[in-house]
């Protein structure tokens, strides 16, 4: 169901931001009707107050596409030298961190999985994991020296990712309960594609809303918003 507003401003800009404040979304998801140009003034009317009024109306909000990727997969030989590349790296990398922490490399067809443990290292995480996904994106580069085919490192620092897991359906969740209860779309901050992942699975099958992605990496959001009536 569309849902359409008129707007008011001194100028365009003006109108369509009051109207996107009104909506609580951004400019890429409305479609926009300047209905009359502050240029368009005549004598007469020099002394009246300007005001410019624009039509805006919300586009449609469909789930973001899946993108399924053909899996590459390691064989026992490519496997074994993979995790030689992250023994090699990572008992020099543990030696320069604080004492008591210890690693774990798992192999499979698929990726590595590489769990570092110490209560100590929040600072390897980063704000909302950003050091930790780019120490991930790290360790895959270092795994895959002398490898044909690309390997994909899994990193979790202290059960970071499983916690994050759990906070951010709680958050699904939460937010679905708001746009319910107010009618009105919820954009949430940026984040990175595993935790968009998290949003948009939790929220799939829902009743009553559903979500979709806007912008570029890495300031990509999720919308959560109410499902089209048909």
């Amino acid at each position: 169901m569309e849902k359409t507003i008129i707007s008011e401003g001194k100028t365009t800009n003006e109108a369509i931001e009051n109207g996107l404040r009104k909506l609580n979304v951004s400019k890429d998801r409305v479609d926009i009707k300047v209905l009359e140009n502050e240029d368009k003034r005549s004598f007469f009317s020099i002394l009246t107050p300007r005001v410019v009024k624009v039509e805006m109306t919300l586009k449609e909000v469909k789930d973001e596409p899946v993108r399924v990727k053909k899996e590459i997969e390691l064989n026992q030989e490519e496997q074994e030298k993979a995790k030689q590349n992250l023994e090699t790296f990572l008992k020099e990398f543990i030696s320069k961190l604080p004492g008591n922490t210890t690693y774990t490399i798992e192999t499979s067809t698929s990726y590595i999985n590489v769990n570092i443990t110490n209560s100590d290292l929040g600072y390897l995480i980063g704000y909302r994991g950003e050091t930790l996904y780019a120490m991930q994106n790290i360790l895959s580069a270092i795994a895959g020296k002398g490898i044909e085919n690309k390997v994909r490192v899994i990193l979790d620092i202290e059960g970071y990712k499983a916690k994050r897991e759990k906070t951010l359906e709680e958050l699904a969740e939460k937010v679905a309960k708001t746009v319910v209860r107010t009618g009105k779309p919820i954009k949430l901050e940026p984040m990175q594609a595993y935790e968009r992942k998290i949003i948009h699975s939790k929220l799939q099958q829902h009743k009553r809303v559903e979500t979709s992605s806007v912008g570029e990496e890495p300031h990509r959001r999720i919308i959560v918003s109410l499902k089209s009536k048909k």
